[in-house]
């Protein structure tokens, strides 16, 4: 698994993922748990939705 996810890509998507995540958590909604998505992409470096069209926001360094 290729990480495609930058640094600031993956700062907002911590902060958006926790925001939903105590949202649903407020409000007691199930929805709330679609916030630990961002989270786990923000984690990991990795997000599936960029594969398809080829994105990347991480810095590609070459020697």
């Amino acid at each position: 698994m290729k990480v495609n996810v930058g640094t600031i890509d993956r700062i907002i998507r911590l902060i958006m993922g926790l925001g939903i995540f105590a949202a649903g958590m407020y409000y007691q909604s199930w929805w709330g748990m679609m916030g630990l998505v961002p989270v786990f992409t923000a984690a990991f470096g990795f997000c599936p939705a960029y594969l398809p069209f080829g994105f990347s926001t991480a810095c590609s360094t070459k020697d």
